[in-house]
């Protein structure tokens, strides 16, 4: 999509998109109330409660609790992060400068959520498998580079996103995709920092047109 193109049919799909995944889970709580202590929210709450409760590092390690994980919280928590990439997905291929979208990325932070929802859930309130995630994850050896600098706030957003579903603070997930669309559509519209010559930024910087042509 070019920058000339109207920016409000996409502001306005992203926009219907976000108010009904919302509605969805009003209507899910509203449709079965038993099941509403197993959706991934208040994890925050529950964390902070809960900080005097973390192991220590000792020299035995507690085994892990895998029956005290729900799988529909999980489930839940999955299928929450994948819907919230959905839009995010979306602005990636709005946004992006070149016309062959690279689609191993784009499957990537889509997927990347899935994975970091399951290891916050082994490893919270764990300190001990935290470290013992952090050593293997020290141990093997990744060859990844990205293609433009800006594809890195996609992948920090996906952990986020991830991070959050693990830990059961999906709405905070929710809020920061959101403000992550909002912005980032913003500032490519707006076609931010490519013209410094423009009355604002010469007073700003202190920059002519004629400074901007020296290279």
């Amino acid at each position: 999509m070019r920058r000339s193109t109207p920016v409000l049919n996409p502001l306005f799909t992203l926009t219907v998109y976000f108010v009904l995944l919302w509605l969805l889970v009003e209507g899910f709580v509203r449709a079965f109330p038993s099941y509403a202590m197993y959706l991934p929210f208040g994890g925050v709450e529950n964390l902070l409660e809960g900080a005097s409760d973390v192991e220590v590092l000792t020299t035995m390690v507690t085994p892990l609790a895998v029956d005290n994980i729900e799988a529909l919280t999980l489930a839940l928590a999955i299928s929450g992060a994948v819907l919230i990439m959905v839009p995010v997905s979306w602005v990636y291929f709005i946004t992006t400068r070149t016309k062959q979208i690279d689609r191993s990325f784009a499957q990537t932070i889509m997927v990347l959520p899935v994975i970091v929802a399951g290891i916050a859930m082994i490893v919270q309130n764990s300190l001990a498998l935290a470290f013992s995630l952090a050593g293997v994850v020290a141990a093997v050896r990744f060859r990844f580079s990205l293609e433009e600098p800006a594809h890195a706030l996609y992948i920090f957003l996906a952990i986020a996103v991830g991070l959050g579903a693990g830990i059961g603070a999906l709405g905070i997930s929710y809020v920061v995709s959101i403000g992550f669309v909002y912005v980032n559509l913003l500032l490519w519209k707006l076609n931010y920092g490519s013209d410094l010559t423009t009355p604002f930024f010469s007073f700003l910087t202190g920059r002519g047109r004629d400074d901007n042509d020296l290279k």
